[in-house]
């Protein structure tokens, strides 16, 4: 019986793409745009969908009907001739700790590793393939930024889905959001759910202290202890 819920964050929590994962997006609004952006906004923490209308407004152009899925899709495909190619696995990285964790808790019976992340759903597949990590993950309970534009609304939709699809009553208080950023936490107090920030992303751990997170950790290194944590 599950007694615990764990939606990890993607980019910055437990991979690192690269600059292939802001590359895609220059190259996929090229091509719908025809015009490549001339600086890349600030993607931490934000879904798919939400990134491409950064991009549109930055680059003074008007979200006509069609425009954000045909950059969506234009995204999956570049990112997935990446993963195919091995690219994607030889410009990235699995975060430190990372596959060790997963690893762990997956032998947990009563624990559930998914995802809740602002990729679109084929991106994060891709993603935590690159680097073997999807096998300790149930993707179906997942929530993407294919689901919802709103970061916040996904950790609703992972929790709905691991109650329809594992006849499981979801407890808040069972449920953690492990992620890298400020957006993270912010999902999780939306949910009412508890929150485990890790400085392996853009932000530093000092700057992630006083956010009011449950734990605030370096990173993930410490197997025993995390286990510990997110299962206690």
């Amino acid at each position: 019986m599950i007694q615990r819920v764990l939606l990890w964050d993607v980019d910055g929590t437990l991979v690192k793409a690269g600059d292939l994962g802001a590359a895609v997006f220059d190259v996929a609004l090229e091509q719908v745009l025809g015009v490549r952006p001339e600086a890349r906004v600030r993607m931490s923490g934000k879904t798919d969908p939400q990134i491409v209308r950064d991009y549109l407004s930055e680059m003074n152009i008007e979200e006509t009907s069609g425009v954000i899925e045909a950059v969506l899709h234009g995204i999956e495909m570049e990112l997935g001739e990446a993963a195919a190619s091995g690219e994607l696995a030889a410009g990235g990285r699995a975060c430190l700790g990372a596959a060790a964790l997963l690893a762990e808790l997956a032998e947990q019976p009563t624990v559930l590793s998914t995802l809740v992340t602002g990729n679109i759903y084929p991106n994060a597949l891709a993603k935590v393939a690159a680097f073997g990590l999807e096998q300790w993950l149930d993707l179906s309970v997942g929530a993407y930024g294919s689901d919802e534009d709103d970061r916040n609304l996904l950790v609703p939709i992972a929790m709905a889905r691991v109650a329809e699809r594992k006849a499981w009553r979801v407890d808040p208080d069972q449920v953690w959001v492990i992620g890298d950023t400020p957006r993270d936490l912010e999902c999780a107090r939306a949910a009412g759910v508890r929150c485990l920030l890790v400085g392996t992303g853009r932000y530093p751990t000092d700057s992630l202290e006083n956010l009011g997170a449950d734990v605030v950790l370096e990173d993930l290194c410490d197997t025993a202890a995390v286990v510990k944590l997110l299962t206690g």
